[in-house]
């Protein structure tokens, strides 16, 4: 028991005593310490898998919208292709409508340019063969001949009037 008498032992009975003393107030403030660490760090994960999920859901979203609006791209060109073609379709008919309406109206026009030009040749030969006819008669029914069939036309005259 002389290990009772040393004052190494005391020493190291004590080192150890103060070591047990101490590091039981040290551990649970270092492992407190710990403890936040780990749960700011388990909150942090946590609030990077929320931000993650949230992300792949805006994303989701976003890529949602595009095919949305692709596909209403898609439908309003065949929309616009097909007014398009209607419009197309309508100018065509309204065209070929015009054309009918102006060849009418040139057929009409040549019909009475026609009908003018036989008119007009019917007055000239009629003017010219009055004209022949006045000359014809003035040289065949001038002098005493001419004379007795204007006296014999004026007598009878009276009685084809009545």
């Amino acid at each position: 028991m002389e290990l009772l008498h040393s004052p190494t032992f005391w020493v190291a009975l004590a080192f150890v005593v103060f070591v047990v003393a101490v590091f039981k107030p040290i551990r649970a403030a270092l492992t407190g310490a710990l403890d936040d660490k780990i749960g700011q760090i388990r909150n942090e994960v946590e609030e990077a898998q929320r931000l993650r999920e949230e992300a792949q859901a805006t994303l989701a979203s976003y890529q949602r919208k595009q095919r949305d609006a692709a596909q209403e791209v898609e439908a309003m060109m065949a929309h616009a292709k097909s007014e398009a073609e209607a419009h197309r379709k309508s100018a065509e008919a309204a065209l070929a409508a015009m054309l009918q309406r102006q060849e009418q109206s040139a057929s009409e026009k040549i019909l009475q340019a026609e009908a003018t030009a036989v008119q007009e040749i019917r007055d000239r030969a009629i003017s010219v063969a009055l004209s022949a006819t006045m000359i014809l008669l003035e040289d065949k029914l001038s002098g005493d001949v001419g004379d007795a069939l204007i006296n014999d036309a004026i007598k009878t005259l009276p009685s084809k009037l009545h």
